[in-house]
């Protein structure tokens, strides 16, 4: 069909649109829309106006629009652009709207003959836009609401209102297996031709954008946002929320410690999104946000009625080794672990276990009220005030020991009530020992009550009381000169303590242990525990002292001595030890003498030494020291003089004058030999 036909066939069948094309040369495309006049369709939508032109016409005009602009002609669907978006392109509100493929097809394209350059900017920017809502363009990484409007096995495709459909994979839609056609959904566009032209379409990356907007939207406004619990992880547990995984700490889960996470697995649970972090494409959710936005208003409430003495109801939250935290519904309180029970106790967990739900009172709050401190035992009547009131001093009463210390015992009479055995009141003994020696925690003993302060709740008892005193027949039992074996119990630097039995003990003084060897500390001579056979040596029965001696029990061997080491005796010995004073020497049956300095000089001149072996002569003997002093030198020097002697007398028997040159010659040689043949 020619172009003069179709002009002819339209200016007959639609007057008024030909002088709307007609006009349209003279004027701007945004011109022609304002000055239109169509009365007929005043009132009516746009669809109504394109109801007014000959639909064959109109499509004979659309083909020979498709010849001159390729692009046209692929965008038949510009008939289901809203009618709003239509409107937009319209600036006089009063004008009636036009259809855009009718003013594509009236629109005078000689303009474009000259050149595009010469087109007016007005005209232009007119064109642009008519175009743009007649073909549906969109933006690139644009997410739009598009129709499903086939379904196959493995494709979707998808109407977004563009010059051609996209298709997306079936497989983006696993989560919603009931999708069907007609149902909207939400689409990324990718591309808006790829190679071979086809619109490129994604719901599943449309999906993770909104899925950020959303998430990002909650972060901001604070919105409550359901997530599913997929799975346990580090430290706490993995949420979808709307399609995107978040991290929920396990201290966000709730205001309580959790302990079994498992319960909270393939549940759906509502949270708030506490953090986000764009970098890494991290999101951080919160449950226990939630609660605590709860409970706050429950936590004031409570606050301002706190009142010392008040009683209320909570629940043991945690167990520590000095006390128990308990919720008192939003607001924590502690139960201080002497504040448990009127008892002793070891650890809060012999009271009270998790969760257990309990009356506690108020015992006091600082200014805040955020430190609460609460008592369990207090809403019980004090142990002491349900103490027996037959109980009175010198009664024996019986109970388990709770608590030793290193002056005493604790003893538990009745629950909540103890009273304290001191170490000087387990044993008759005047050697006070640690009260482990005697009782161990747990054993059950009897004691005799020694004084009871019902209005301090104080009381004292006494185990050795139930058993009769050991000194009062002691000068019967333990005589002076006695001898008996007893054990060494302890020992100082000047003695050692021997117990003949239970609350009988004696010393036995260093001095007193032995009578040859020179002891330096008892140790050296006995050990703890030993059996010692001792004699009574002193006795103080109001003092309760008792004086013992060991060496006693055997014969004192220096009255053999002072016989056997007389003085100038000689006797063969040892050197044992050397000081700047003298010598060690150890002689025979054991005893030790002493030889000063001045008495170690051998014939030779020499001096003796540790280990030497030689002959000495006593020149002193104490039998009630113990003291033997002896003398090397003593022996050569006594021979000596005994020579000269020797050879005086000799000279008078003979008769033989001495001159003064013999006794010289004499001197010279006796001398010569003291000085070793020098």
């Amino acid at each position: 069909m020619s172009e003069e036909t179709k002009n002819t066939e339209e200016q007959n069948d639609a007057p008024e649109v030909n002088q709307t094309a007609a006009k349209a040369q003279t004027e701007t495309p945004e011109e022609v829309t304002e000055t239109v006049e169509a009365p007929k369709a005043k009132e009516e939508t746009t669809e109504e106006v394109v109801e007014t032109v000959e639909a064959p016409k109109a499509e004979e005009v659309a083909e020979e629009a498709a010849v001159e602009t390729p692009k046209v002609a692929k965008a038949p669907k510009a008939e289901k652009v809203a009618k709003e978006e239509v409107a937009e392109t319209v600036e006089a509100p009063k004008v009636a709207k036009v259809n855009p493929e009718e003013f594509l097809a009236n629109f005078d394209w000689h303009m474009f003959e000259e050149g595009i350059e010469a087109i007016d900017a007005e005209n232009l920017k007119s064109f642009e836009a008519a175009l743009e809502v007649t073909l549906g363009i969109v933006s690139e990484r644009e997410v739009i609401e598009g129709v499903v409007i086939r379904k196959t096995d493995r494709e979707v495709i998808i109407d977004i209102n563009a010059k051609s459909e996209g298709v997306i994979s079936l497989n983006e839609f696993r989560y919603n297996p009931n999708l069907a056609v007609g149902d909207k959904v939400e689409v990324l566009v990718d591309k808006r031709e790829d190679n071979t032209g086809q619109l490129v379409l994604s719901h599943k990356k449309a999906r993770v954008i909104k899925a950020w907007d959303r998430v990002n939207n909650a972060h901001e406004t604070g919105e409550v946002v359901n997530g599913f619990v997929k799975c346990r992880t580090r430290g706490g547990m993995i949420v979808d929320v709307f399609g995107i995984e978040a991290f929920l700490p396990g201290s966000q889960i709730d205001v309580k410690p959790i302990r079994d996470y498992d319960q909270y697995v393939e549940k759906t649970m509502e949270f708030k999104v506490v953090k986000i972090n764009h970098e890494f494409k991290n999101v951080v959710v919160s449950h226990k946000a939630l609660i605590e936005a709860d409970i706050e208003v429950q936590k004031k409430e409570i606050i301002g009625k706190l009142e010392k003495g008040q009683v209320l109801e909570g629940v043991v939250k945690n167990i520590t080794s000095y006390g128990v935290f308990v919720d008192l519904g939003g607001v924590d309180g502690l139960i201080h672990i002497t504040d448990l029970s009127w008892s002793r106790i070891n650890h809060p967990s012999e009271v009270v276990e998790l969760d257990q739900v309990l009356n506690v009172v108020i015992l006091d709050f600082d200014d805040e009220k955020t430190r609460i401190q609460l008592g369990l035992k207090q809403l019980n009547k004090h142990p002491w005030e349900a103490l027996d009131e037959n109980i009175k001093v010198g009664d024996a009463i019986k109970g388990k020991v709770v608590v030793i210390a290193d002056y005493g015992a604790f003893i538990e009479v009745s629950k909540g009530v103890e009273g304290l055995i001191h170490v000087s009141e387990m044993s008759w003994s005047t050697h006070l020992r640690s009260a482990q020696d005697f009782v161990s925690v747990g054993d059950e003993v009897e004691a005799q009550v020694l004084t009871l302060d019902r209005d301090e709740r104080k009381m004292s008892l006494g185990i050795k009381q139930l058993h009769p005193d050991p000194w009062t027949n002691i000068a019967e039992k333990y005589p002076v000169g006695s001898v008996h074996t007893g054990t060494v119990r302890n020992y100082t630097n000047f003695g050692v303590f021997v117990e003949l039995e239970e609350g009988i003990d004696g010393l036995v003084y260093i001095s007193d242990l032995s009578w040859t060897k020179k002891i330096k500390h008892p140790s050296d001579f006995v050990s703890v525990g030993d059996k010692l056979e001792v004699q009574v040596l002193e006795l103080d029965v109001e003092g309760r002292k008792l004086n013992l001696g060991h060496k006693q029990t055997n014969e004192n061997p220096w009255d053999a001595h002072e016989e056997k080491f007389a003085i100038d005796s000689i006797h063969e010995g040892t050197v044992k030890d050397k000081s700047d004073k003298g010598l060690i020497v150890g002689l025979e049956d054991g005893v030790e003498a002493f030889v000063p300095s001045r008495f170690i000089i051998k014939e030779d001149g020499s001096k003796l030494a540790k280990g030497d072996v030689a002959q000495f002569k006593v020149i002193e003997f104490n039998k009630e020291f113990r003291r033997i002093v002896a003398s090397h030198t003593s022996i050569f020097k006594a021979q000596e003089e005994k020579n000269v002697k020797a050879a005086q007398q000799k000279s008078v028997d003979t008769g033989e004058k001495t001159t003064l040159g013999d006794i010289g010659g004499d001197l010279a040689a006796l001398k010569k030999k003291m000085e070793g043949g020098k």
